[in-house]
């Protein structure tokens, strides 16, 4: 794996992580990338809706578009792949 794929996986599991901690489970786009930034990870806005999406489609989050912001909900799939219950390959699993 390189180096690359493994920012990836980590900027995922940290995604999920953070939104663990939300209210509802729920953020959008602009507080993430702001999470992401404290958490370390040097990202643009539009890798973060990328990445959104991609835990969209592996349904770890649901995602809906309010005006041009990406509004996602973690799942109950998300919650395990967060907490290390579960593990989803593209996503880091969380250290012991």
């Amino acid at each position: 794996m390189s180096f690359q794929d493994f920012l990836r996986q980590d900027v995922r599991l940290v995604l999920l992580r953070v939104l663990t901690e939300m209210p509802a489970y729920r953020s959008n786009s602009s507080v993430l990338g702001s999470a992401l930034q404290r958490y370390g990870h040097a990202v643009t806005r539009d890798q973060v809706k990328t990445e959104l999406a991609w835990l969209a489609e592996q349904g770890l989050v649901s995602q809906e578009d309010v005006g041009g912001v990406a509004v996602v909900t973690l799942t109950e799939r998300g919650q395990d792949v967060a907490m290390g219950r579960a593990v989803t390959h593209g996503v880091k699993r969380p250290g012991a």
